[in-house]
């Protein structure tokens, strides 16, 4: 399997590019190209094109707009010091793909042309990589399932598509967010589609979304399904408690029960804090630990983290159950540290002890 590239004859002019680039938002301007590759269950994958970014045409009754069968990924390109660019644990996104494919009947695919798709999309539109650390180019591939028909089954046919869009912080690293923490929703329960990355999860989240946003709060976290009393996630980001401070801190996140997406950032963050010097624990923590934690001051930091976030450190937490404040509302020591050490390592800037860095250019 191949990535052909047909490259777009009419590609945005460079000014307004760098001006697209000198504030990118989130998701506000896209590049000039996409990746598409096909799939069926008779003759497999087929070879991958990278061609101008465009919008598709499918028939009203493909059964992704029917039964929800897709999945995606997020992951980021960065400048490096050289003005090369590399990517972060692409491997990682491209096994997790494979296991969000598994386990929502569509095709996996293999790890090596979704890394080709990855790097032949980068190399083309590198001139939209962000050039400021704490920016990058983020990179969206994602898979729907592309049949005609009203059965409910798995698809026999899949399209893979693959975008890019440069992006500052999702949220001010300066500032700390505050969370809702939801009793009356659940993201996910055992058996359901918590470790995949498909859309549903965050279609179901929205209404919990716009309670927190009626609570004067930024994000919602949620409670487990069964007893809704222990912490899993924040929004899309992997959670994280700080107990104790300086080298002593422990530093401890939810432990993955097969409800909560296994983040890559938090993944490595549990090996950069390690390499820090701090202790690290995946355990289970309830709401009256966080409470309990944070009024007592054993708990000192609170953040989340996640591909588009990076490191967003947690201020207020509001529930039913009351409101603390995690020690003065903003972000911590420990916090700010994790955060610029990987931003480091990202754009090359900090030494890469661990090889997660695939250069492309």
């Amino acid at each position: 399997m191949k990535v052909l590239i047909n490259p777009n004859s009419n590609p945005t002019q460079a000014s307004t590019r760098d001006q697209y680039l000198s504030a990118p938002g989130f998701g506000k301007y896209y590049t000039d190209h996409m990746v598409v590759a096909k799939w069926n269950e008779k003759t497999g994958w087929s070879d991958a094109t990278l061609q101008p970014y465009g919008p598709l045409s499918l028939d009203p009754a493909t059964m992704v707009f029917h039964y929800g069968q897709e999945i995606f990924e997020g992951m980021k390109a960065y400048i490096q010091p050289d003005g090369g660019i590399s990517l972060f644990r692409p491997e990682a996104n491209a096994k997790r793909f494979a296991r969000s494919a598994a386990r929502m009947a569509l095709p996996e695919m293999p790890v090596d042309f979704f890394l080709a798709t990855i790097e032949a999309l980068v190399k083309q539109d590198k001139d939209w990589v962000p050039k400021k650390v704490g920016e990058s180019l983020y990179i969206r591939p994602f898979l729907i399932a592309t049949e005609v028909g009203l059965g409910v089954r798995p698809s026999n046919e899949a399209t893979y598509l693959l975008i890019a869009t440069p992006a500052a912080a999702y949220f001010n690293a300066a500032n700390a967010v505050t969370v809702w923490i939801s009793t009356e929703y659940v993201r996910a329960a055992q058996g359901g589609t918590g470790e995949a990355k498909c859309g549903g999860n965050y279609a179901a989240s929205l209404v919990a979304q716009q309670q927190a946003a009626k609570q004067g709060c930024d994000q919602v976290v949620w409670l487990d399904a069964k007893e809704r009393f222990w912490v899993e996630e924040m929004g899309g980001m992997n959670l994280y408690f700080v107990k104790g401070t300086g080298k002593s801190a422990k530093i401890i996140t939810p432990k993955l029960t097969g409800t909560l997406l296994p983040g890559i950032t938090r993944d490595s963050i549990l090996t950069l804090a390690s390499d820090l010097g701090y202790s690290v624990e995946e355990k289970m923590i309830s709401i009256d630990d966080w409470k309990n934690g944070v009024q007592s001051g054993e708990i000192s930091e609170t953040f989340a983290c996640g591909t588009a976030a990076v490191v967003s450190a947690i201020g207020a937490a509001k529930s039913n159950a009351g409101t603390w404040v995690t020690g003065d509302g903003k972000p911590g020591p420990i916090t700010n540290e994790i955060r610029q050490q990987l931003l480091g390592i990202q754009h090359g800037q900090i030494a890469d002890k661990h090889g997660w860095n695939k250069r492309v250019i």
